[in-house]
C-alpha cells in the first residue's frame, strides 16, 4: 500500500464528512426556523471527536503498519462501498429533516419512507460498518476494533436519546392531529 492511497482514502472520507456537515448545517437552520428543539446536545461533541480521531487513527496506524496492503483489503473496501447507497437513501428520504444533530420539530410526523419503512436507524448501520471496515482496508485493525467499540457505546446513548425525541414527536404529532380533529387547541 502506498502512503498516497492511504492519504487519498482518508482525505476522501474526510471530504465526504465535511460535505455532509455542510448539508446538516443548512438543514439545521431550516429546522430551527420551524421551531426545532435539539436533544442529545451533550454527546454531540463526543460524536464529532470520535469521527475525527477515527480518521486520524486510521491514517497513523496505516502509516505505522507500513507499505504492504493486507491481502484481505478488497473485502472491507467492498463492504464500505456497499453501505454508501444506504447512507444516501437515508439522507434523501429524510430530506430537510436529515441532520447530524437530533432536532425535533413539534407538530411534524415521523418519516416512514425509504429505508425508514424497514428499520429505524439506517444511517447508524452505515456508520457502524464504515467505522469497522474503513481502517481494515489499510490493515489498521486496532483502529477498527477500538473505534468500533467506542462507536457502539456512543450509538447506544445516541439511539436511546433519539428514540426518546422521536417518541415525543410521535406523541406531539398525535396530539396535534387529535386537536385538529376535535377542534381543540394545544
Amino acid at each position: 500500500m502506498s502512503v498516497t492511497f492511504l492519504v487519498a482514502g482518508v482525505g476522501l472520507v474526510a471530504i465526504q464528512r465535511l460535505l455532509e456537515l455542510r448539508l446538516s448545517r443548512r438543514h439545521e437552520r431550516i429546522l430551527h426556523a420551524r421551531g426545532a428543539v435539539e436533544r442529545g446536545r451533550g454527546h454531540y461533541p463526543l460524536m464529532v471527536g470520535l469521527h475525527v480521531l477515527w480518521l486520524l487513527s486510521t491514517l497513523v496506524e496505516g502509516i505505522l503498519r507500513g507499505p504492504d496492503v493486507p491481502v484481505y483489503w478488497p473485502i472491507p473496501l467492498t463492504l464500505f462501498l456497499l453501505v454508501q447507497p444506504l447512507r444516501y437513501w437515508a439522507i434523501f428520504s429524510l430530506g430537510e429533516y436529515w441532520n447530524t444533530r437530533i432536532l425535533v420539530v413539534p407538530g411534524t410526523t415521523l418519516v416512514r419512507r425509504g429505508p425508514y419503512r424497514y428499520f429505524p436507524h439506517p444511517n447508524y448501520v452505515v456508520v457502524a460498518v464504515e467505522v469497522a471496515t474503513f481502517p481494515l482496508i489499510f490493515g489498521a485493525w486496532i483502529t477498527a476494533l477500538v473505534f468500533s467499540t467506542l462507536n457502539a457505546a456512543l450509538l447506544f446513548l445516541r439511539i436511546r436519546e433519539e428514540n426518546r425525541a422521536l417518541s415525543e414527536l410521535a406523541v406531539s404529532g398525535q396530539q396535534s392531529a387529535l386537536s385538529k380533529n376535535t377542534g381543540a387547541t394545544n
